[in-house]
């Protein structure tokens, strides 16, 4: 009977992975709360394939999942409809609460059916078996066996938490359960009294622009975290889940977050091949509608690096909402589980990102300075441009103030705050973060990053020569334009090299540099162009077209 009610209440199990020979257990282990019997995939479909009932039940609660889920987004509009139409009296509220309580009877019963259906099934017994024994022990014999089933995420075990590096419990200034640290944004009307009157005042927008945040603008921001949109592309994630599971070897575990949300991630593990560059690790950082089973991660494996990519709060097994906070505290506790567990040193991570991404890449350059390198695909600068651009010019002052108290993506101040090496890759035909068409390069948001950075680091030569220099580089739309600007300007690129080299012997590597200050205008010049040229590379395609191996390279420095 505690088998049956275990089925009734265990999570839904999607698939089988086949075991690779090197991998596969012996054909029987005793089965102890420590050790269970290893599926067999020889003679089973990779495909974990249900009874009937279990099937048909299902379907009819997923059914009941869809229409929820769409009941829960028009529920404003029907709550709206049925108070004109006077259908919120208690006479007519009544009958409709029994008629909803006895579809939720129903329902149950329907689950009652789907657990039978899946007792009756010696592949989903031996499924439960092994997740009660991994919940009840943790031993590594536990969680290779159960890495072979893919299910339900809420019911995987946790793997690392956020606190278990010992230098988080006995330092004080790590991140609390209130989240780690954000850079916040500078106050809109700088100097006036923040008096009870003034903040009377401001309540009415506050509000508004809170109930924007939280319903209409995180559901455009990232559409990954809509339950329909996951719904559809089940099959897809599935698919590539285990793609990367049965041909790269790849491990997934479950993270705690200081805030309490778990993050879904994958590891593939390439410090065993004859590849040097498997020694490195590249954490990938997913756009607003990606996920690490289709996403970027697919760029630095085929390059042959070890790779780790995971899912951004309320993307397909990861919880929670992908607002700035939660999406910084997911990237610390991903990036600790990459040191602490994974073994990686800082100096051996490179964080790469892709799109929306860069925010929490940016993050993690600036938290963690001692990371190898920072690699930002068709990424942006602020958000703010990008939202003014798709929304009613009336709404322009609730916009900002929308996003810079709540969905605040500084990527180019969070980015100048990192010293290490920072290649930037600007999509030509981008029709994404474009602020006009995707014909107007100069309209694309990564010039704006790449020239904040710039003028950060070294801001001498990117006075107004190097400044309109770099514009015109920026403007070329062919490689034969940009070779034509570079050569008009005659960049001797050992003379530039030689200068940057005899500033930081001189006056060491930290940024920004004053390198520039006693230089001609030609000078100067030179040393911007071949600067922006080392720090943006341009890849003639689209937004969402994957980036090829051969264009993930390491940035430049000295």
């Amino acid at each position: 009977m505690a088998k049956l009610l275990s089925c009734v209440l265990g999570p839904r199990l999607y698939k089988i992975y086949r075991e690779r020979d090197s991998e596969r257990a012996p054909a029987s282990v005793p089965e102890t709360p420590t050790a269970v019997t290893a599926p067999h995939s020889s003679s089973w479909d990779t495909y974990y394939q249900p009874r009937a009932l279990e099937k048909h039940a299902d379907s009819i609660l997923a059914l009941a999942s869809v229409f929820w889920s769409i009941s829960y987004y028009s529920s404003p509009f029907a709550f709206f409809y049925l108070y004109r139409k006077g259908y919120l009296s208690l006479s007519k509220v009544v009958p409709f609460s029994h008629y909803a309580g006895t579809l939720l009877l129903l329902l149950a019963g329907v689950a009652c059916l789907r657990g039978i259906g899946r007792w009756t099934n010696p592949q989903y017994r031996q499924f439960i078996t092994i997740l009660e024994a991994t919940h009840r022990n943790q031993s590594s014999e536990n969680k290779r066996q159960l890495a072979n089933y893919n299910f339900d995420f809420r019911s995987w075990p946790v793997d690392f938490h956020w606190e278990e590096p010992s230098s988080r419990k006995e330092s004080r200034g790590g991140p609390s359960r209130r989240g780690v640290a954000l850079l916040r944004p500078e106050p809109l009307h700088r100097g006036t009294a923040d008096t009870l009157l003034n903040r009377v005042k401001k309540l009415p927008c506050q509000i508004t622009s809170y109930l924007v945040a939280h319903t209409l603008g995180r559901r455009m921001l990232y559409p990954g975290s809509v339950y329909l949109l996951q719904k559809a592309l089940m099959p897809v994630l599935l698919q590539g889940q285990a793609r990367l599971v049965e041909e790269c070897n790849g491990r997934r575990a479950k993270l705690l977050a200081c805030d309490g949300n778990e993050i879904d991630t994958m590891f593939v593990d390439r410090r065993g091949t004859a590849e040097p560059q498997g020694q490195k690790l590249v954490i990938c950082c997913e756009g607003n509608a990606g996920f690490y089973e289709v996403g970027c991660v697919s760029t630095p494996l085929e390059a042959g690096y070890s790779v780790l990519g995971w899912n951004h709060p309320g993307f397909a097994g990861s919880t929670g909402v992908p607002f700035p906070q939660n999406e910084a505290n997911a990237m610390d506790v991903v990036v600790q589980f990459a040191i602490h567990r994974l073994g990686f040193q800082p100096q051996d991570i490179i964080i790469y990102a892709w799109s929306i991404g860069g925010f929490t890449a940016t993050w993690a350059a600036m938290s963690y300075p001692d990371v190898s390198a920072v690699i930002l695909d068709a990424s942006f600068d602020d958000l703010v441009p990008l939202a003014l651009k798709v929304m009613p010019d009336s709404w322009r002052g609730l916009v900002t103030r929308t996003v810079r108290q709540h969905l605040n993506l500084n990527n180019a101040e969070q980015l100048c705050r990192y010293q290490g090496p920072v290649l930037l890759i600007r999509r030509t035909k981008d029709e994404i973060i474009t602020t006009t068409v995707p014909e107007d390069i100069m309209s694309n948001r990564g010039n704006d990053l790449l020239l904040k950075l710039l003028q950060h680091r070294y801001p001498r030569v990117m006075a107004e020569e190097g400044l309109q220099v770099v514009r015109q580089w920026l403007e070329a739309s062919s490689q034969l334009e940009e070779a034509s600007i570079y050569s008009r300007w005659e960049v001797e690129e050992d003379w530039c090299l030689s200068v940057l080299r005899s500033y930081q012997a001189e006056h060491g590597p930290d940024f920004p540099w004053s390198v520039g200050e006693d230089m001609s205008a030609d000078g100067r010049r030179q040393l911007a162009l071949f600067l922006a040229r080392k720090h943006l590379h341009n890849f003639e395609a689209t937004h969402c077209t994957p980036l090829p191996a051969q264009n993930f390279q390491m940035p430049w420095h000295l």
